[in-house]
């Protein structure tokens, strides 16, 4: 073969992939799941690939309705079409079918869908790249393609079969199983997380219980982890203030409690405790709260002067006096 040849081969090995990505979509080589948690109904779909924003493309989910994964040569109307069939009352393999028979490139997709009842459907086309596969369960499906072993798909759904904890812990346990695995052939980039509500509120915010990505990351479940840390901490943040709102002090203050414990880093989640001990008597109770979070950053006690005037604080001027004091330790 010669110099010239040589050259016009090696054209066509790196164009065929982009030949058919314009036609079926952008190469997103991936592993996911989509899941329903049995005990609480939530449902949910967690993606990692050597790929950038992974999320914005592979995850979509609805509360009362279901999750779906789309991924290979990715086309992403799968998701929002997936999730219209599935609130129209279709089963998530009437809706797979009809999308995949719609398709002029039924090859290339790797898709599984989850409704709220549990039930599964999944695709992976023969001309997906190796290794490519996927394992259906009760109530969930893991999927993969391009990956450096063919035994990922089986290691997430044993992670996740046996992970303990509410089902955004499920679902990382079995991100984490596949790159266990070795995962992508490829590495690691970005990850994402997606859970909702068994059933729909009409408020699609509320609906969404977790919505996180890590767009480009070197360790990007690593990543993925500590902000579903953080995020459990906020949710417990909103629980103590809607019962803030209802004058449930008592069980604001637990939620408070609950979110300082898993995030005691933040000095946020010890501030908005500490304001409600004292200005409900128990300013004892307040004061090591507070001493934290002066020392992490002294301009937390302006902003406590400033909320008396917005009816977030008692207008006492001797109870600010006291607590402001420990500016000066």
């Amino acid at each position: 073969m010669n110099k010239k040849t040589t050259v016009f081969v090696l054209l066509g090995l790196c164009l065929v992939p982009h030949l058919i990505a314009e036609k079926a979509g952008p190469l997103v080589s991936t592993y996911s799941i989509v899941a329903r948690d049995r005990e609480s109904g939530d449902i949910g779909v967690a993606v990692q690939s050597h790929w950038f924003s992974v999320g914005s493309v592979v995850c979509w989910a609805e509360a009362g309705v279901g999750a779906v994964a789309t991924q290979s040569f990715v086309d992403p109307s799968y998701g929002p079409l997936g999730l219209r069939l599935m609130r129209s009352g279709k089963s998530p393999q009437q809706a797979l079918s009809g999308l995949l028979k719609a398709d002029s490139h039924p090859e290339v997709r790797q898709v599984a869908m989850i409704d709220s009842s549990g039930a599964v459907a999944v695709h992976t086309g023969e001309s997906c790249i190796v290794e490519a596969g996927h394992i259906a369960g009760d109530g969930y499906s893991c999927q993969a393609n391009m990956m450096e072993r063919k035994t990922v798909p089986a290691a997430m759904a044993d992670a996740f079969e046996k992970a303990e904890g509410a089902l955004v812990d499920r679902l990382l346990a079995a991100l984490e199983a596949a790159q266990a695995e070795k995962g992508d052939i490829r590495g690691k980039q970005s990850a994402a997380i997606i859970v909702v509500a068994k059933e729909s509120s009409g408020v699609p915010w509320k609906g969404r219980l977790f919505d996180l990505r890590v767009e480009d990351h070197p360790q990007p479940l690593e990543e993925l982890g500590r902000l579903i840390r953080i995020a459990k901490a906020y949710r417990h943040m909103n629980q103590g203030d809607e019962y803030l709102a209802e004058k449930k002090l008592d069980l604001a203050l637990e939620s408070y409690s609950r979110a300082m414990k898993i995030y005691p880093d933040n000095p946020e989640l010890m501030f908005w405790p500490a304001t409600l001990l004292a200005a409900s008597g128990k300013v004892e109770e307040s004061l090591p709260l507070f001493r934290k979070v002066f020392a992490r950053n002294p301009n937390w006690g302006e902003l406590l002067k400033r909320l008396p005037a917005a009816g977030q604080f008692p207008d006492d001027p001797a109870l600010l006096e006291r607590i402001l004091k420990l500016l000066e330790d």
